[in-house]
């Protein structure tokens, strides 16, 4: 990866890399401040990574030189930055509260966004208020939206995190699996003729969603809703209505998206419907108020005073000076347990890719493996490794000063331990300091030479830590914005293509396949199984052998 990068980075991170987090918090007792920013209430503080006064300056220089400042500026200008698809990208466009216009060759796109909100926000007031109606007339009081990857992700993590906000909303439930126990949960206890389903996706053409679209129907047919009854039972988020309407779905119940919106970018469409339904409109709204304000931070900010631009680059530089492959997402909230989920999706879709804007193979490690857990659930998981394994790998803690539960104590200790945590990833532990403590246990000299090793703690792994007040609507909004546009310009700078996802399409297309000769076999027909490899042919007998049985 060294060549990627100008001669004074290169020099600058061979001197770098031998310093200890330790030595330079020591060295500077404004570290924190000068190494942490506010956008809003989001508070990052980076000064527990390998870095100087030098380190930014030098990466902002080398993204200038990138041309991260244009391609910005292409991406709110409406350029066609989805180039394998030629495709604007414009989700900042639905959560635009400027008044402003985002223009697309030449139109406006606000009137017809604005249009589709006001539609949302209608929907929304009047299921909350009862006045949806079944076709026998009582209103319709729960809603499940099916949907997979940005039409469930997204929805499905927002409801969660902002629960508060809708303790006293109708029952939404979320379904996305083609795994039939995933539908049957999600419909379990709830009576069909009080039940709507959202049917969100952007193609209408996604084999997951539509498999349980149908079996949606057959439940409310179970039921005796069939025919037109069926009709205010359903409701579709979509980019493709004439199939929204071949499944059923009345026309007057279609919410539009575009094809600028990637599935992955959405929750701030109409795909959010359900989130408006679950907490409310003006909380919805009060989240895109959050990601716009974020989107003119990102649009406004000078780079090293730029949030997103930050995160960015400080994720390159822990792929390289750390050799951290790996992305841990730790949420101390359990309101954002779903996370680092949605998260994945988002980065790991958008720049898991090895093919570079001129179509070359990169000579360089691209988008990091995202994972992670809630806290302090993850101490107990994999924190061994974090602390004492052989893995580098980069950490965002991401915490709430105030809970919305009342049991303050309980949080008070959970902050606690998040900030501990990043201290001793930091710190680490010494021999010294290890041996003291075993002599004030009693132990021999011989029992600590024995144990030593074993209770070292090598320290000097590098964290961000994001903190607000409150999970409020607005900031839930701004953390979004805040990820998304970092990936933008992690994408930017890898030279990828951060919002086509080719790599999803080619098994969906191999599934088919072998559903066909699946059935095929279970009917007794010949199978000419020769195009599969001969573990694919083996373990596709085998299965439809138990199936048989």
């Amino acid at each position: 990866m060294d060549a990627y990068f100008p001669p004074a980075l290169q020099e600058h991170a061979q001197r770098v890399a031998s310093l200890s987090l330790s030595t330079l918090f020591a060295q500077d007792a404004d570290r924190f401040n000068r190494f942490s920013l506010s956008c809003h209430d989001l508070l990052l503080d980076y000064s527990k990574n390998r870095l100087t006064a030098e380190t930014i300056p030098l990466l902002c220089a080398w993204a200038q030189a990138q041309g991260l400042e244009q391609a910005r500026k292409d991406l709110f200008a409406g350029k066609r930055c989805n180039w394998t698809e030629q495709r604007a990208v414009l989700h900042h466009a639905l959560r635009n509260r400027s008044g402003q216009p985002v223009m697309l060759d030449g139109q406006d796109v606000m009137p017809e966004v604005m249009q589709q909100l006001e539609r949302v926000k209608q929907f929304a007031e009047q299921f909350r208020a009862g006045a949806i109606h079944a076709a026998d007339g009582r209103p319709l009081r729960n809603l499940v939206n099916i949907g997979i990857g940005g039409s469930h992700l997204g929805p499905e993590m927002i409801s969660q995190a902002l629960q508060p906000y809708g303790q006293s909303g109708p029952e939404v439930r979320f379904v996305s699996n083609m795994d039939g126990a995933d539908f049957v949960e999600a419909v379990r206890g709830l009576h069909p003729a009080e039940t709507l389903f959202v049917l969100a996706s952007k193609t209408f053409s996604t084999r997951e969603t539509l498999l349980n679209s149908d079996a949606a129907l057959q439940w409310l047919q179970r039921a005796g809703i069939s025919g037109e009854k069926l009709a205010p039972h359903l409701l579709a988020v979509t980019a493709a209505p004439e199939r929204a309407v071949a499944c059923g779905v009345h026309p007057e119940r279609i919410l539009r998206i575009w094809e600028w919106v990637g599935g992955r970018y959405s929750w701030c469409s109409a795909i959010g419907v359900s989130v408006a339904v679950r907490i409310g409109f003006d909380h919805f709204a009060q989240m895109l108020e959050g990601a716009h304000a974020l989107d003119r931070h990102f649009c406004s900010a000078p780079l090293p005073l730029n949030m997103p631009v930050l995160l960015a680059l400080l994720g390159i530089w822990n792929r390289w000076l750390e050799g951290a492959s790996t992305l841990a997402i730790l949420p101390y909230d359990h309101s954002l347990r779903r996370f680092p989920a949605y998260l994945q999706q988002c980065d790991m879709e958008s720049n898991g890719k090895r093919i570079d804007r001129d179509g070359q193979l990169v000579g360089y490690p691209t988008g990091p493996i995202l994972w992670g857990e809630v806290g302090s659930n993850a101490q107990h998981s994999f924190f061994q490794l974090l602390h004492q394994g052989t893995h580098a790998v980069a950490i965002d803690f991401i915490g709430c000063a105030n809970s919305h539960t009342a049991l303050h104590g309980h949080h008070q200790e959970l902050l606690a331990n998040m900030l501990a945590q990043s201290e001793v990833l930091l710190r680490g532990r010494s021999a010294e300091e290890v041996a003291a403590d075993l002599r004030t246990e009693g132990l021999t000299e011989e029992q600590i030479a024995l144990l030593l090793p074993h209770r070292l703690f090598p320290g000097n792994r590098p964290s961000n830590t994001l903190i607000m007040p409150s999970l409020t609507p607005f900031n839930l909004g701004l953390l979004l914005a805040l990820y998304e546009m970092k990936i933008f310009v992690q994408g930017v700078l890898w030279r990828v293509n951060s919002f086509d996802q080719w790599g999803v399409e080619l098994g969906k297309k191999a599934a088919q396949q072998l559903l066909q000769e699946s059935r095929q076999l279970q009917n007794g027909q010949a199978v000419d199984l020769s195009d599969h490899d001969a573990s694919t042919q083996g373990l596709l007998r085998y299965l439809v052998n138990c199936m048989l049985r």
